[in-house]
């Protein structure tokens, strides 16, 4: 036996995982085994690490006009107040409209354009010399006025340019677009300026195309740069917000100012990430997950090791912390609001059920600090989460139907969605202005939470764990194995149904299971079904040990231990259950036989193995409690004389036969809890065998003779 602690078994639901990984003193790990929960603890860190968004930037959804839903927000840096896009934008536009686009004027193409002219000219003899005059005037004009690509012109329009800037040597003069030319225009302004004095036809013969050419040409190079400077000169920012500055606080209308400011907060948090070193955000994440859960392992070692030498329980756990951590950060990526959509209080359902409140608490806790590290608000998600897992696990403490869970799922949403309401009305807020966007989260919330039901089943099978609604439906005395167990061996099932009511009179005295220990004995003997008339209690006037040898008939009684397990294998009993079946007896012996054995032959050499139950034997407080209860109850049907005193006697003695024999060292039974066990076991035998009044007879009445009627 191993003395209890005050919080061993506090809060627990289930301290009855039945584990043969354990060793002797239940306190040791072998290397393979500490290694494989170590390797658990980093697999798990990495995935989290590798789901966990890479950019920590601020990200809130606001709205202008309504008010600001999230904490108190203080600026930790200095930042400029960024304008908006469409600020920027429209003086942007506005610088743009007085830009003017550059060109440099090349003053020999008109030059060497007239001079071609005038010799060409000058050899036609039949060129009238006004004409020649008239053409050379022109010519010089559009030269001077200046001729560009029609490409080039056609930007100017397009991007509703007005005036443009042009070199001559080291002077640049504005020239409005309308006063420039292309070659097409420029012809046709030579062919069509005085048309009154002279003819096209004539102007035709000297084919003025060959002398008109472009002497404008875009310098792209300064274009450009002056285009930058002018984009530049654009300032970015309107303000500038200092450290320490309080930017907005909850409840706060959101003004087109304020929104601006965090705007820019967002912006500048942005920048500053993309300048900040990846891997040591990284390093430092990971740093900080694995020792939230390393402290959590810590924990199951200390105190709840059972769970920690069970690989299931770790890795459940482990599970369950790991895929809800990822869920919150892949939902955090997309918006901050729809992170209390994911049902972080499931956890606390799952491991209440499966294993103890107490554990249920910690996990969640576990997996809502791990969610936070990738929230940029993470004190109302914690406060929230830990509130609704509360809650679930204060519902789920006396787990007896599968509708108490959705009892529970319905309670948890609830008072979630209350406690959101006196927050919102806690900073000032009124019914038009809360945001129905966090209710509708916790809403989707409530309905996720139902799925909870389904999902128990599903880890039951996978995991291979027991669950109280199970335990509560093959505890009915109408499951097919105990209708059988009462047809086939009437004696063995009310014994069972005597020994199941005293160990849960003994568990609830104590402390333990009471539903595990009451199933257990219900199923302890049904291996007693293959031979039910070697057992005393299924017995007439006939025994059949009677023409048997000893060694046979202690072989057919220990039978009964494997013949159960194979029976609860057909049957698909959990392995909670098996280990009642399997522990009853411990290694103890055929007592009756044994004894008998011993003093028919006493000088024989006797294989004492051939008298021994299998065992093991208890390994939990609620086996050691069906055992004590098994023992008692058979015992006290060969009682000679009921009284206080025989009693009392029957149950110290075969008690202490149990503890001074050594059958309860493995399991974490204590003094006090086997001396409670006692007093019940003596008070209930004595309302069993309580002696009844005889009632007495009811005498006939004699009878008398009948007399005449007088009449008057």
């Amino acid at each position: 036996m191993t003395p209890q602690t005050n919080n061993d078994y506090l809060c627990t639901n289930h301290s009855h995982i039945y584990s043969l990984t354990m060793d002797k003193n239940n306190n040791l790990l072998n290397p393979t085994s500490i290694a494989l929960r170590i390797a658990l603890v980093l697999v798990a860190t990495a995935l989290i690490i590798l789901f966990s968004p890479r950019q920590k930037s601020v990200s809130y959804d606001y709205s202008i006009g309504k008010p600001w839903k999230y904490g108190q927000i203080i600026a930790d840096y200095d930042f400029p107040i960024y304008k908006s896009e469409a600020v920027i934008r429209a003086e942007s536009d506005s610088a743009m409209k007085h830009f003017q686009p550059y060109f440099n004027w090349d003053a020999s193409v008109g030059n060497m354009m007239i001079r071609n002219f005038t010799q060409e000219i000058q050899v036609s003899a039949d060129f009238p010399s006004k004409y020649k005059s008239y053409i050379l005037e022109k010519l010089g004009e559009v030269y001077n006025r200046g001729i560009m690509d029609s490409h080039d012109y056609s930007g100017l329009l397009d991007s509703s340019f007005t005036s443009v800037r042009i070199e001559k040597g080291k002077t640049a003069e504005m020239r409005q677009v309308k006063h420039l030319f292309t070659t097409r225009s420029a012809y046709q302004y030579i062919m069509m300026a005085d048309s009154a004095h002279f003819s096209r036809d004539i102007l035709n013969r000297c084919n003025l195309n060959n002398y008109i050419a472009v002497n404008l040409h875009l310098d792209k190079a300064k274009t450009h740069a002056r285009k930058q400077d002018l984009i530049n000169s654009v300032s970015y920012a309107s303000g500038l917000v200092q450290a320490g500055e309080k930017i907005v606080d909850r409840g706060t209308i959101v003004t087109e100012k304020t929104a601006s400011i965090i705007h820019s907060l967002m912006k500048e948090s942005q920048r500053r990430n993309k300048d900040s070193n990846f891997w040591l955000q990284i390093a430092g994440s990971y740093m900080v997950t694995f020792f939230l859960l390393f402290i959590f392992i810590t924990y199951l070692y200390l105190y709840r090791r059972d769970y920690l030498f069970e690989l299931r329980s770790v890795i459940l756990l482990y599970l369950l912390i790991t895929v809800f951590a990822i869920a919150t950060s892949l939902t955090s990526t997309h918006s901050n609001q729809f992170i209390y959509c994911i049902p972080m209080t499931a956890i606390a359902i799952v491991v209440s059920v499966f294993m103890d409140s107490r554990t249920a608490f910690l996990s969640t806790l576990i997996a809502i600090l791990i969610s936070s590290l990738s929230l940029q608000e993470p004190y109302l998600f914690i406060f929230i989460e830990i509130f609704s897992s509360w809650v679930a696990i204060y519902s789920l403490k006396q787990l007896a139907t599968r509708s108490q869970l959705i009892h529970t799922a319905f309670l948890a949403t609830a008072l979630t969605a209350l406690l959101m309401l006196g927050i919102d009305f806690s900073q000032g807020h009124t019914l038009r202005m809360l945001d129905t966007s966090w209710y509708l989260s916790i809403a989707i919330n409530g309905v996720l939470l139902l799925f909870v039901y389904p999902f128990l089943f599903v880890l039951e099978k996978v995991f291979g764990f027991t669950s109280p609604i199970t335990l509560i439906e093959i505890s009915n005395i109408n499951h097919p194995l105990l209708r059988e167990l009462s047809k086939q061996a009437q004696g063995t099932f009310n014994h069972s149904m005597q020994v199941a009511n005293l160990a849960s009179e003994i568990a609830s005295k104590i402390g333990a299971d009471v539903l595990l220990v009451r199933t257990g004995a219900l199923y302890h003997d049904i291996g007693k079904m293959k031979n039910p008339t070697y057992f005393t209690e299924n017995q007439g006037n006939s025994n059949p040990h009677d023409v048997l040898p000893e060694e046979r008939s202690a072989q057919i009684i220990i039978q009964h231990v494997s013949d159960g397990l194979a029976i609860a294998d057909r049957y698909g009993l959990p392995k909670i259950i098996k280990g009642f079946i399997a522990t009853h007896h411990g290694t103890s012996k055929a007592g009756y036989f044994y004894i008998k054995y011993r003093n028919d032959h006493p000088n024989d050499n006797i294989n004492e193995s051939l008298f021994s139950y299998p065992g093991p034997n208890p390994r939990t407080r609620e086996e050691a409690v069906l055992m004590m209860a098994d023992s008692v109850e058979a015992a006290s049907r060969s009682l000679k004389e009921i009284n206080d005193e025989s009693i009392r006697q029957l149950v110290d003695k075969i008690v202490d036969a149990k503890v001074n024999d050594g059958y309860f060292k493995e399991c974490p039974i204590t003094f006090r809890d086997i001396q409670q066990a006692k007093e019940v076991l003596v008070a209930s035998l004595k309302t069993i065998y309580h002696t009844r009044i005889s009632y007495p007879t009811l005498n006939e009445p004699t009878a008398q003779p009948r007399r005449r009627k007088k009449w008057r």
